[in-house]
């Protein structure tokens, strides 16, 4: 596959730009999808953690990008389990 690659680029250089992107993209998206699996919403483990989500305080930020929430100051707005 990546002989083919290297020989498709070598014949048309126009094309190493959009292996590149493709490269990224590709990466980035393999990335957010191992970021999600191992969030504290995820349970692998039903047997010792069944419900790993009520685990977590209040100030907790589940959000990746969080612009006006301030999670230091959040109150608790449910009971404990």
């Amino acid at each position: 596959m990546f002989r083919t690659i290297y020989r498709h680029a070598k014949k048309h250089p126009g094309l190493i730009p959009q292996f590149i992107f493709l490269l990224a993209g590709v990466s980035g998206a393999s990335l957010y999808l191992i970021r999600l699996a191992r969030g504290p919403h995820v349970s692998w483990d039903r047997r010792n953690n069944p419900e790993p989500w009520n685990k977590l305080d209040p100030t907790y930020q589940y959000k990746l990008v969080a612009i006006n929430t301030d999670y230091e100051r959040l109150k608790k707005e449910g009971p404990d389990f």
